[in-house]
């Protein structure tokens, strides 16, 4: 007897981290068939790796006058948050350059606006995507605090506070003893914070992967494990193309990460893609460390209780897709860890992991439609946000694949901004 053959899907995602499960959950649900296809297990790829917490209060983009203005004392500093491998410099000179630009102030402002925007719908849509899964215990009001050592940091603490509240983000600032009241955990050094009370976490971004595939595959979504090589446009949809052989469907939508531009550039698209190495450690017997994410101001680096234990994240190295994890990129986490927590045990023995994060020079995602071809949507580019971002992104890919008005203006992340006209 024949095997009987699958029907095309409706709508193909390429990409199974975060950005694309949860927009092939949202298209499941209205009624789609959607396939995923990515090369590795869902969650894996920088999703698996990323701080946990719905970081509403990063609307500034990467670049700005000031970061620039600090850029070299950030490289040359042996513990800063910044690292450009000298071997690479020659690859990302163009993109360095875009970057540069993308700091004048019309862009930044610009940028600002689209990003809040963004952020300002993101704990809603998380709460709609999980509770439609009764998945809700998965996101937690957990609160944030912004950390200052330095004795300067009440007067950088009310400048933040002061520029944020603008863009109606809501804080309230700690002196030591409220900090220290608020959160045991972190040491004495720590002066002052601003608590974002209205914050909130997830309580493992693989493990919310996880129940996304479990509900997806349950209202009868498909994922394959294969590498999407291509995509071609034909007159009733697209043709993608991976390592297992051709598929036919009506949309294409590309969510993935780092390795998007390659399929961009193959429909005559020039994205600007980067790639930032993140580099995270995982205390996996110190989940009781801190009671809510801590970002310290002065290191640039996250910490946050998950299920999994104490993840610590904070440095970008512009390195690209093929260079090896960096051990000096650990020894800079442990050291600002060490120096963050009343009691540093336990980072002798910690687990590493080091992934790509998506980077365009303007901090935009780019999310909409191929100018030429319809059929072909992109939701990629999230740098830092991808976890804060997913869930919205997912309605926007819904409301653009449907032709419906999104419910935030998308035309900041339009996927052919970069070109020229």
């Amino acid at each position: 007897m024949k095997a009987e053959v699958p029907p095309s899907p409706d709508v193909i995602i390429a990409g199974a981290g975060l950005i694309g499960m949860t927009s092939a959950l949202k298209l499941q649900q209205l009624g789609y068939r959607v396939r995923v296809m990515d090369r590795s297990e869902p969650g894996r790829g920088a999703s698996f790796g990323n701080a946990g917490y719905l970081a509403t209060e990063l609307i500034d983009p990467l670049s700005t006058p000031e970061t620039l203005c600090k850029a070299p004392r950030l490289l040359i500093d042996p513990h800063g948050p910044l690292s450009l491998p000298p071997r690479y410099l020659p690859t990302i000179a163009p993109w360095l350059v875009r970057f540069a630009l993308a700091a004048r102030r019309h862009s930044v402002d610009s940028g600002r606006t689209a990003l809040a925007a963004l952020n300002a719908s993101s704990v809603a849509a998380w709460q709609r995507c999980l509770g439609s899964i009764g998945a809700a215990d998965e996101l937690i009001a957990s609160g944030y605090l912004t950390v200052w050592e330095k004795p300067g940091g009440l007067g950088q603490a009310r400048e933040k506070q002061r520029k944020l509240r603008q863009y109606g983000i809501e804080s309230e600032i700690l002196g030591h003893e409220e900090v220290h009241r608020r959160d045991p955990g972190l040491s004495q050094a720590i002066q002052h914070a601003l608590l974002f009370p209205n914050a909130y976490q997830v309580s493992d971004p693989y493990r919310v992967v996880q129940r996304l595939v479990a509900a997806f595959r349950e209202a009868g979504g498909e994922i394959v494990e294969a590498s999407v090589e291509d995509i071609r446009v034909v007159d009733d949809g697209v043709v993608v193309t991976s390592d297992r052989g051709e598929v036919n469907a009506k949309h294409v939508i590309v969510a993935l990460g780092a390795w998007s531009r390659q399929l961009a550039s193959k429909l005559e698209l020039d994205i600007p893609l980067e790639t930032e190495r993140g580099h995270h450690l995982t205390l996996s017997g110190r989940l009781g460390a801190l009671r809510q994410p801590i970002g310290s101001a002065d290191r640039n680096v996250v910490m946050t209780p998950m299920q999994c234990g104490l993840r610590i994240v904070g440095f970008s190295e512009l390195g690209g897709l093929f260079l090896p994890p960096s051990a000096k990129r650990y020894r800079t986490l442990k050291h600002h860890a060490a120096a963050l927590l009343a009691d540093s045990s336990g980072l002798e023995n910690v687990d590493e992991w080091m992934g790509f994060r998506p980077t365009l020079p303007d901090s935009l995602p780019v999310i909409g439609k191929h100018p030429k071809h319809s059929q072909v949507q992109f939701a990629f580019g999230h740098q830092h946000l991808g976890l804060t971002q997913a869930a919205i992104t997912a309605e926007l890919n819904a409301d653009i694949l449907m032709n419906k008005t999104p419910q935030i203006d998308i035309h900041p992340f339009r996927p052919d901004r970069f070109n020229r006209h």
